[in-house]
């Protein structure tokens, strides 16, 4: 009978020789050191410098950590931002080429992709680390939305500025796009998958920008046609409803924990 394992010399040949110590150091390669892969995580995202931005969140947050969790949003980078601003530019470009109101039609959908990416588990690595925060899962849930569709709102009245559509039209777009986003973070957060949340509000969206079209003929009649607003209204308030019972149960869950 062979020796066992730990009786085993460490030494070249007898290794190249037998079968048990490489089948042994073979089950070792395999081993994953799930605390020090996450102590990497946790100094990714906690041990970067303060920055003056993520100081002064920290004073009016009155939470150095929620700061962090803001800034840590993956839908408020600066790369994230910029393509946001891309794509609206080429609304802008769409909207003199062709007189139809394509940044009151994009806003919407854009603003929905940006809200189902900026919480939830798997989408960032300040989401688990959050469970250790002093801070609510409402909280940091809310202030992320909020701020992600401030900015997205920011950015497309700009560029309803440039194409000429700062209007009446502003308005109407901004009812939808609060739909759309709600409806896109209920769906990320029952799913547990960001992709599913804005695959779900391009495709409502769509929808609804293309039967408007079938039954007007007009492209704008997403955002113009006035009976549309109390659904937008009612389907952005029953989302909301969801969302805040979702995160009252991470809530819970995160108490129970502790």
């Amino acid at each position: 009978m062979d020796k066992q394992p730990d009786t085993h010399p460490q030494d070249e040949h007898h290794i190249a020789g037998c079968a048990t110590c490489q089948a042994r150091f073979a089950l070792e390669g395999l081993d994953v050191n799930l605390e020090k892969v996450w102590q990497g995580v946790v100094a990714g995202v906690w041990s970067r410098p303060v920055s003056r931005t993520e100081r002064l969140l920290g004073s009016l947050l009155h939470s150095p950590g929620l700061a962090r969790a803001l800034l840590t949003t993956p839908s408020l980078l600066p790369s994230w931002l910029l393509a946001t601003a891309a794509v609206l530019t080429v609304g802008v470009f769409f909207t003199y080429s062709t007189g139809q109101p394509w940044v009151a039609l994009l806003a919407p959908a854009l603003a929905g992709a940006s809200i189902a990416y900026a919480y939830g588990p798997g989408i960032d690595p300040a989401f688990e680390l959050a469970q250790s925060l002093p801070v609510s899962h409402r909280t940091v849930l809310l202030v992320r939305a909020f701020t992600v569709f401030a900015l997205n709102a920011l950015l497309g009245l700009a560029a309803s500025l440039v194409a000429g559509e700062l209007s009446l039209l502003t308005a109407s777009w901004l009812i939808p796009m609060s739909a759309v986003s709600a409806l896109a973070l209920t769906i990320s957060l029952l799913s547990h998958s960001a992709n599913t949340g804005v695959f779900a509000a391009f495709s409502g969206w769509a929808l609804i920008v293309l039967g408007g079209r079938v039954a007007t003929e007009q492209w704008a009649a997403a955002v113009t046609d006035a009976t549309l607003m109390p659904f937008y209204l009612l389907v952005a308030a029953l989302m909301t409803v969801v969302i805040l019972r979702l995160a009252d149960e991470s809530d819970r869950r995160k108490a129970n924990w502790r």
